[in-house]
């Protein structure tokens, strides 16, 4: 007889209201997977987008969001010998494809999956993820960031934002965020050399000759983040698809843009994973909700107010 754990579903888009705490069949793990037992479950803007209409892929049945885990081994499928029950692992498996973070266990690749550093928890562990694999993935293979590069991260202090900050320093870049001006001691703290109070100056007049604008923001950025790229510089944007005018803008400048999704990614999570270890990065957890609480979780992060991540605790 097949075991039941609890999730959290939705059975049409909408609002936080929409999700409801469900019982399902736990999922048994295949040939090549490992089953997962989620300790902690990271929440991300892409959650609320999918639950208000939909992803880039359609969802299981029954729709279960959440990419971010953090949690232990239970089990494994056949094949399997990077891990064995009891392991502490962390990772973004599946995505854009439905991974169900916000259940008790999770099935997946066993490659998207890394050990969790030994200096952090579960909680922290499970904040880390798509965030951080969409910060380097942008500023490492689609920026191709080097030392020296000045780089402007805009929504410094957002969930992607204070990562890439962080990342950037690591990779031996001069950092510049935009932030509201009660954030600024929050983002110099992460390493940025400077931050630009969004709200009272136009970015756009404060700095230039800029290598990477980094966009976490959307909307109208992208275009105006053209005007302070150098001749050959690039905007990576995390928000906004590819929009036919302003790759052709890029162009005439001479200039590399485009809208990037992040992917399951070993290699970086491992990256991630040593940056963390060797004190270089650190996720800043804005706030903690019970698994029964999401939709209280996605009601407080839509007001888009967060500085750093939110979490759910799955396992006591």
């Amino acid at each position: 007889m097949s075991q039941t754990m609890r999730a959290i579903s939705y059975a049409r888009y909408g609002g936080p209201e929409v999700l409801a705490e469900i019982e399902t069949a736990r999922p048994e793990p295949g040939t090549g997977e490992v089953l997962v037992r989620v300790h902690a479950a990271g929440v991300n803007p892409a959650d609320w987008k999918i639950r208000t209409h939909g992803g880039f892929t359609p969802m299981g049945d029954p729709a279960i969001l959440g990419h971010d885990v953090s949690g232990t081994v239970e089990a494994v499928g056949v094949g399997v010998t990077l891990y064995q029950p009891g392991d502490a692992v962390f990772g973004m498996p599946l995505f854009p494809r439905q991974a169900g973070a916000y259940a008790e266990y999770v099935v997946a690749p066993a490659r998207h999956f890394v050990p969790k550093p030994d200096g952090i928890d579960h909680i922290q562990a499970a904040a880390l993820p798509l965030a951080a694999l969409t910060a380097w993935q942008s500023l490492v293979d689609t920026a191709r960031l080097a030392p020296g590069q000045r780089v402007l991260v805009h929504a410094a202090a957002g969930g992607v934002g204070h990562l890439a900050v962080q990342i950037a320093k690591a990779l031996g870049a001069y950092v510049i965020g935009t932030a509201s001006a009660a954030k600024h001691g929050f983002v110099r703290g992460l390493g940025a050399d400077e931050v630009i109070d969004y709200t009272a100056v136009d970015f756009t007049e404060a700095v230039g000759d800029i290598d990477v604008v980094f966009d976490a923001v959307g909307g109208d950025y992208s275009a105006r983040s053209l005007t302070v790229l150098r001749p050959g510089g690039t905007l990576v944007s995390i928000n906004t698809p590819d929009e036919p005018e302003l790759l052709a803008e890029a162009a005439r400048r001479g200039l590399r843009a485009g809208f990037t999704i992040v992917e399951p990614d070993q290699a970086g999570m491992r990256a991630i994973a040593a940056l963390v270890t060797e004190g270089k990065l650190r996720v800043e957890i804005d706030s903690v909700f019970d698994l029964a609480d999401a939709a209280k979780a996605h009601e407080y992060g839509e007001r888009g107010r967060t500085q750093g991540k939110i979490v759910l605790r799955v396992a006591q």
